[in-house]
Protein backbone atom coordinates (compact mmCIF):
# COMPACT_ATOMS: atom_id res chain seq x y z
CA UNK A 1 0.00 0.00 0.00
CA UNK A 2 1.16 3.36 -1.25
CA UNK A 3 2.41 5.57 2.14
CA UNK A 4 0.14 8.05 3.66
CA UNK A 5 -0.16 11.61 3.08
CA UNK A 6 -0.33 14.50 4.98
CA UNK A 7 -0.85 17.05 2.28
CA UNK A 8 -2.69 16.68 -0.75
CA UNK A 9 -0.55 18.48 -3.07
CA UNK A 10 1.52 20.70 -1.00
CA UNK A 11 -0.85 23.90 -0.98
CA UNK A 12 -3.28 22.59 2.13
CA UNK A 13 -2.89 20.25 4.84
CA UNK A 14 -4.93 17.17 4.53
CA UNK A 15 -8.67 17.38 6.09
CA UNK A 16 -8.70 15.61 9.51
CA UNK A 17 -11.92 13.24 7.84
CA UNK A 18 -9.08 11.05 6.07
CA UNK A 19 -6.70 10.63 9.17
CA UNK A 20 -7.46 7.21 9.91
CA UNK A 21 -5.16 5.43 11.90
CA UNK A 22 -5.52 2.59 10.13
CA UNK A 23 -4.64 3.83 6.81
CA UNK A 24 -7.77 2.47 5.12
CA UNK A 25 -11.26 4.50 5.10
CA UNK A 26 -13.92 1.82 5.46
CA UNK A 27 -17.03 3.10 4.98
CA UNK A 28 -20.55 1.07 5.74
CA UNK A 29 -22.49 1.65 2.85
CA UNK A 30 -26.02 3.01 4.67
CA UNK A 31 -24.55 1.80 7.65
CA UNK A 32 -25.11 -1.96 7.97
CA UNK A 33 -28.46 -4.09 7.48
CA UNK A 34 -28.59 -7.65 5.86
CA UNK A 35 -32.34 -7.29 6.36
CA UNK A 36 -32.36 -4.03 4.41
CA UNK A 37 -32.93 -1.81 6.18
CA UNK A 38 -30.74 0.39 4.88
CA UNK A 39 -30.35 4.35 6.56
CA UNK A 40 -31.95 3.37 9.88
CA UNK A 41 -30.38 4.34 13.21
CA UNK A 42 -30.11 0.54 13.94
CA UNK A 43 -28.08 0.12 10.52
CA UNK A 44 -25.20 2.59 11.67
CA UNK A 45 -25.50 0.90 15.16
CA UNK A 46 -24.90 -2.06 13.72
CA UNK A 47 -21.45 -0.82 11.59
CA UNK A 48 -20.43 1.17 14.75
CA UNK A 49 -20.52 -2.15 16.91
CA UNK A 50 -18.60 -3.89 14.33
CA UNK A 51 -15.54 -1.35 14.98
CA UNK A 52 -16.37 0.75 12.08
CA UNK A 53 -15.25 4.47 12.18
CA UNK A 54 -16.91 5.85 9.00
CA UNK A 55 -20.91 5.11 7.30
CA UNK A 56 -22.35 6.73 4.11
CA UNK A 57 -25.44 7.97 3.88
CA UNK A 58 -27.52 9.72 1.78
CA UNK A 59 -29.57 13.04 2.42
CA UNK A 60 -33.00 14.28 1.22
CA UNK A 61 -34.97 17.52 2.92
CA UNK A 62 -38.39 17.30 4.01
CA UNK A 63 -40.99 20.34 3.21
CA UNK A 64 -40.36 22.10 6.02
CA UNK A 65 -36.51 21.67 5.87
CA UNK A 66 -35.27 18.74 7.96
CA UNK A 67 -33.00 16.99 6.47
CA UNK A 68 -33.43 13.28 6.79
CA UNK A 69 -30.80 9.94 5.90
CA UNK A 70 -32.99 8.58 2.92
CA UNK A 71 -31.41 7.28 -0.50
CA UNK A 72 -34.63 7.13 -2.64
CA UNK A 73 -36.42 10.64 -3.38
CA UNK A 74 -39.62 8.92 -2.16
CA UNK A 75 -40.43 7.13 0.64
CA UNK A 76 -42.10 4.29 -1.37
CA UNK A 77 -39.09 1.49 -1.55
CA UNK A 78 -37.74 1.74 1.84
CA UNK A 79 -40.29 2.68 4.09
CA UNK A 80 -44.00 1.53 4.92
CA UNK A 81 -45.42 4.89 3.52
CA UNK A 82 -45.55 6.48 0.39
CA UNK A 83 -44.71 10.21 -1.63
CA UNK A 84 -42.16 12.59 -2.31
CA UNK A 85 -39.99 13.76 0.61
CA UNK A 86 -39.49 17.02 -0.32
CA UNK A 87 -43.45 17.60 -0.13
CA UNK A 88 -43.97 16.28 2.93
CA UNK A 89 -43.62 17.82 6.06
CA UNK A 90 -41.14 16.26 9.38
CA UNK A 91 -44.43 15.40 10.92
CA UNK A 92 -45.37 13.27 8.25
CA UNK A 93 -41.90 11.54 7.51
CA UNK A 94 -41.39 10.99 10.88
CA UNK A 95 -43.80 8.63 11.41
CA UNK A 96 -42.99 6.31 8.20
CA UNK A 97 -41.04 3.12 9.48
CA UNK A 98 -37.78 1.69 6.94
CA UNK A 99 -39.05 -2.05 6.34
CA UNK A 100 -41.83 -1.32 8.91
CA UNK A 101 -39.63 -1.08 11.98
CA UNK A 102 -37.43 1.72 12.18
CA UNK A 103 -38.34 5.35 11.91
CA UNK A 104 -36.14 7.63 8.85
CA UNK A 105 -33.91 9.64 10.76
CA UNK A 106 -32.83 12.97 10.69
CA UNK A 107 -29.16 14.07 9.70
CA UNK A 108 -28.91 15.64 13.25
CA UNK A 109 -29.74 12.03 14.54
CA UNK A 110 -26.70 10.58 12.78
CA UNK A 111 -24.45 13.45 13.58
CA UNK A 112 -25.57 13.65 16.95
CA UNK A 113 -26.13 9.99 18.58
CA UNK A 114 -22.25 9.51 17.36
CA UNK A 115 -19.95 12.38 18.02
CA UNK A 116 -16.91 10.75 16.72
CA UNK A 117 -18.25 8.92 13.84
CA UNK A 118 -17.20 9.92 10.44
CA UNK A 119 -20.40 10.24 8.39
CA UNK A 120 -19.61 10.28 3.77
CA UNK A 121 -23.17 12.74 3.00
CA UNK A 122 -24.50 12.15 -0.75
CA UNK A 123 -26.41 15.43 -0.95
CA UNK A 124 -29.22 14.33 -3.25
CA UNK A 125 -31.64 17.08 -3.93
CA UNK A 126 -30.71 21.25 -4.26
CA UNK A 127 -33.86 21.33 -1.93
CA UNK A 128 -31.01 19.34 0.29
CA UNK A 129 -28.67 22.25 0.42
CA UNK A 130 -29.18 24.43 2.65
CA UNK A 131 -31.24 21.72 5.58
CA UNK A 132 -27.48 19.57 5.44
CA UNK A 133 -25.83 22.76 5.75
CA UNK A 134 -27.13 23.84 8.61
CA UNK A 135 -26.97 20.29 10.36
CA UNK A 136 -23.49 20.15 9.84
CA UNK A 137 -23.62 23.47 11.70
CA UNK A 138 -25.62 22.82 14.31
CA UNK A 139 -24.26 19.28 14.97
CA UNK A 140 -20.37 21.15 14.39
CA UNK A 141 -19.57 18.09 12.48
CA UNK A 142 -17.36 19.48 10.21
CA UNK A 143 -13.98 17.43 10.87
CA UNK A 144 -15.99 14.49 10.54
CA UNK A 145 -17.62 14.89 7.49
CA UNK A 146 -17.47 14.38 3.55
CA UNK A 147 -19.67 16.26 1.45
CA UNK A 148 -20.54 14.88 -1.75
CA UNK A 149 -23.09 14.71 -4.45
CA UNK A 150 -23.68 13.44 -8.30
CA UNK A 151 -23.50 17.36 -9.02
CA UNK A 152 -20.61 19.87 -8.56
CA UNK A 153 -23.43 22.65 -7.90
CA UNK A 154 -25.33 20.53 -5.18
CA UNK A 155 -22.18 20.22 -3.40
CA UNK A 156 -20.80 23.23 -4.10
CA UNK A 157 -24.03 25.08 -2.65
CA UNK A 158 -23.70 22.92 0.38
CA UNK A 159 -20.02 24.27 0.90
CA UNK A 160 -20.98 27.80 0.69
CA UNK A 161 -23.42 27.75 3.04
CA UNK A 162 -21.07 26.48 5.73
CA UNK A 163 -18.71 28.21 7.72
CA UNK A 164 -16.14 25.70 7.99
CA UNK A 165 -14.10 23.75 5.35
CA UNK A 166 -15.40 20.01 4.78
CA UNK A 167 -13.62 17.12 3.29
CA UNK A 168 -15.07 16.68 -0.36
CA UNK A 169 -15.61 14.23 -3.35
CA UNK A 170 -15.77 14.89 -6.67
CA UNK A 171 -19.10 14.84 -8.82
CA UNK A 172 -19.61 12.98 -12.14
CA UNK A 173 -18.20 15.45 -14.25
CA UNK A 174 -15.32 16.17 -12.83
CA UNK A 175 -14.38 11.91 -12.73
CA UNK A 176 -14.80 12.42 -16.47
CA UNK A 177 -12.96 14.95 -16.86
CA UNK A 178 -10.08 13.69 -14.57
CA UNK A 179 -10.31 10.06 -16.67
CA UNK A 180 -9.73 11.66 -20.00
CA UNK A 181 -7.10 13.70 -18.75
CA UNK A 182 -5.45 10.17 -17.17
CA UNK A 183 -6.01 8.39 -20.97
CA UNK A 184 -4.55 11.56 -22.77
CA UNK A 185 -1.38 11.15 -20.20
CA UNK A 186 -1.84 14.52 -19.36
CA UNK A 187 -1.45 14.45 -15.36
CA UNK A 188 -1.81 18.67 -14.66
CA UNK A 189 -5.38 18.41 -16.50
CA UNK A 190 -5.66 15.34 -14.33
CA UNK A 191 -5.31 17.46 -10.90
CA UNK A 192 -6.89 19.89 -12.51
CA UNK A 193 -10.05 18.56 -13.04
CA UNK A 194 -10.29 17.58 -9.15
CA UNK A 195 -8.62 20.84 -7.98
CA UNK A 196 -12.33 21.44 -5.81
CA UNK A 197 -11.92 17.91 -4.03
CA UNK A 198 -10.24 15.86 -1.71
CA UNK A 199 -11.02 12.54 -2.98
CA UNK A 200 -12.54 10.60 -5.65
CA UNK A 201 -15.16 8.23 -4.56
CA UNK A 202 -16.12 6.03 -7.69
CA UNK A 203 -16.21 2.38 -8.84
CA UNK A 204 -14.55 -0.07 -10.43
CA UNK A 205 -16.45 0.76 -13.54
CA UNK A 206 -18.84 2.34 -14.94
CA UNK A 207 -20.67 0.12 -18.36
CA UNK A 208 -17.57 -1.05 -20.47
CA UNK A 209 -15.54 2.10 -18.43
CA UNK A 210 -12.91 1.21 -16.21
CA UNK A 211 -12.62 3.77 -13.91
CA UNK A 212 -10.22 2.01 -10.83
CA UNK A 213 -6.71 0.70 -12.01
CA UNK A 214 -3.16 0.56 -11.07
CA UNK A 215 -2.71 3.85 -13.15
CA UNK A 216 -5.64 6.00 -12.25
CA UNK A 217 -5.14 5.56 -8.74
CA UNK A 218 -1.11 6.34 -9.11
CA UNK A 219 -2.60 9.64 -11.06
CA UNK A 220 -4.94 10.47 -8.34
CA UNK A 221 -2.59 9.96 -5.82
CA UNK A 222 0.19 12.58 -7.99
CA UNK A 223 -2.51 14.88 -7.54
CA UNK A 224 -2.92 14.00 -3.89
CA UNK A 225 -6.04 12.85 -3.90
CA UNK A 226 -8.03 9.99 -2.46
CA UNK A 227 -9.35 7.20 -3.91
CA UNK A 228 -12.44 5.38 -2.54
CA UNK A 229 -13.74 3.05 -4.33
CA UNK A 230 -18.24 1.56 -3.83
CA UNK A 231 -19.84 -0.37 -3.62
CA UNK A 232 -17.30 -3.44 -2.96
CA UNK A 233 -18.44 -7.00 -1.33
CA UNK A 234 -17.11 -9.76 -2.51
CA UNK A 235 -13.57 -10.05 -0.52
CA UNK A 236 -11.49 -11.25 -3.42
CA UNK A 237 -12.31 -7.77 -4.99
CA UNK A 238 -11.47 -6.21 -1.49
CA UNK A 239 -8.61 -7.46 -1.20
CA UNK A 240 -7.28 -6.54 -4.96
CA UNK A 241 -8.40 -2.98 -5.12
CA UNK A 242 -6.26 -3.06 -1.58
CA UNK A 243 -3.27 -3.69 -3.45
CA UNK A 244 -3.83 -1.40 -5.82
CA UNK A 245 -3.30 0.87 -3.29
CA UNK A 246 -6.82 2.30 -2.45
CA UNK A 247 -7.92 4.55 -0.02
CA UNK A 248 -11.16 3.47 1.00
CA UNK A 249 -13.56 1.11 0.69
CA UNK A 250 -17.54 1.37 0.59
CA UNK A 251 -19.54 -2.26 1.30
CA UNK A 252 -22.75 -3.39 1.99
CA UNK A 253 -21.05 -6.27 3.70
CA UNK A 254 -18.81 -4.54 6.99
CA UNK A 255 -18.63 -7.92 8.61
CA UNK A 256 -16.87 -8.84 5.24
CA UNK A 257 -14.64 -6.05 4.94
CA UNK A 258 -13.94 -5.98 8.58
CA UNK A 259 -13.08 -9.13 8.00
CA UNK A 260 -10.46 -8.21 5.31
CA UNK A 261 -8.71 -5.74 6.89
CA UNK A 262 -8.13 -7.29 9.79
CA UNK A 263 -6.54 -10.33 7.94
CA UNK A 264 -4.39 -7.41 6.64
CA UNK A 265 -3.35 -6.06 10.11
CA UNK A 266 -5.32 -2.55 9.10
CA UNK A 267 -8.36 -3.09 11.55
CA UNK A 268 -7.97 -0.79 14.68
Amino acid sequence: MHARRDVDDGRRPRHPYFRDPSGVVALAHRGFALDGRENALPAFAAAVDLGFRYVETDAHATSDHVAVALHDETLDRTTDATGLVRELPWSVVGRARIGGVDPVPRLDDVLGTWPDLRVNIDVKSEHAMAPVAETIERTAAHDRVCVTSFSAARRRGTLALLSRPVATSAATAEVVGFLAAHRAHVPRLAARALRDVDALQVPVAQGRVTVVDAGTVATAHAAGRDVHVWTVNDPAEMHRLLDLGVDGLVTDRADLLRDVLRTRGLWP
